[in-house]
């Protein structure tokens, strides 16, 4: 079977900056939602993306604290708007979204940057394990009832996922957890699950110009590892005992937030979508041996990414394509 998945030379790497891949390209006159835009990549996002003259609007599920992180950013279109939104609650991702649709505006950069990772056991909802709920199902729903805002211009829509895909594949006969908890498969199955919501994105928005794309952004250090005990890091070879960067092929959070603006903005991804991005290019393969690098197949499989997308149709009760045909 052919793949998308092949490297076009994008002429950047693990080591290039969110800024440096958007050097030269002109965000005038652009709008970009980011998802907890301010913390960790989602802040280098929003500083590269706002740079660049693009408008960028930050839901945040701490309102105050994304105003204070955001407040020193301007750009050529000027200060970052924040608003209010907890993707754990479909309430709330409901109410943005209704709030954003009512200021008329147009979405051009759509990028799903915030994340929970490795947490407790914790359920949200009617149930849903929240790794599951937060990273996907709220994004999907996100998206979803954004779709007429996104559609019109031809928009790009980013996931970030991450190499702990390989971790696991979508568990389609306990997507809940409810026969015991593993905070890493829980995690696997979570940016699993970002992936194929490009892939099938992509398939429903191709001909409306809308193209989706989802990436591993590397190893980085920043918030999203609140949930892990400093010895589980320790044991990992990424910190020592003072809490110290060990592993050298981690990332700055500026190189971390490199591919999903790579993605979002550079004119070489123009006529391509549904594929997984790592390292500002288009990821190959994985090999199913290791966890080097690459997308593995289930993430990448057409056929799943459609069953996951009528499944989060049914959890959530949202989906801008249920009349489409």
């Amino acid at each position: 079977m052919t793949t998308p998945q092949h490297k076009i030379g994008s002429g950047f790497g693990a080591t290039s900056t969110a800024e440096e891949v958007l050097r030269g390209v002109d965000l005038g006159g652009k709008l970009a939602v980011v998802t907890g835009g301010y913390s960790g990549l989602g802040l280098e996002t929003t500083r590269a993306l706002a740079r660049a003259g693009a408008r960028v609007v930050v839901p945040a599920r701490r309102r105050a604290a994304a105003e204070e992180a955001v407040a020193g950013i301007e750009g050529p279109a000027g200060k970052v708007e924040v608003g209010e939104l907890d993707l754990g609650d479909l309430d709330s991702v409901r109410a943005f979204a209704e709030g954003f649709l009512a200021s008329g505006r147009g979405i051009d950069l759509m990028i799903n940057n915030a994340a929970i990772m490795a947490c407790p056991e914790t359920r949200v909802g009617p149930g849903w394990e929240a790794q599951f709920a937060t990273n996907h199902l709220g994004h999907y729903a996100l998206v979803n009832r954004l779709w007429p805002a996104i559609e019109p211009g031809g928009a790009r829509v980013v996931s970030v996922s991450s190499a702990g895909h390989r971790r696991s594949p979508i568990r389609w006969d306990d997507v809940r957890f409810e026969r015991g908890y593993d905070k890493w498969q829980a995690y696997g199955q979570a940016k699993t699950a970002n992936a194929l919501f490009a892939v099938h994105l992509d398939a429903l928005g191709k001909d409306a110009g809308v193209r989706a794309f989802s990436l591993h952004p590397g190893g980085i250090l920043t918030p999203l590892q609140r949930h892990l005990p400093k010895e589980e890091m320790v044991g990992f070879g990424w910190i020592d005992e003072g809490g110290n960067p060990l592993n050298p092929s981690f990332k700055s959070p500026e190189q971390g937030a490199a591919t999903q603006v790579w993605a979002a903005g550079s004119p070489r991804l123009a006529g391509a979508g549904g594929v997984y991005c790592e390292d500002c290019d288009i990821a190959g393969p994985a090999d199913e041996d290791d966890f080097k690098g690459g997308v593995r197949t289930y993430a990448a499989d057409p056929e799943q990414a459609a069953r996951l997308w009528r499944l989060s149709a049914e959890l959530t009760g949202v989906d801008a394509f249920a009349t489409a045909g």
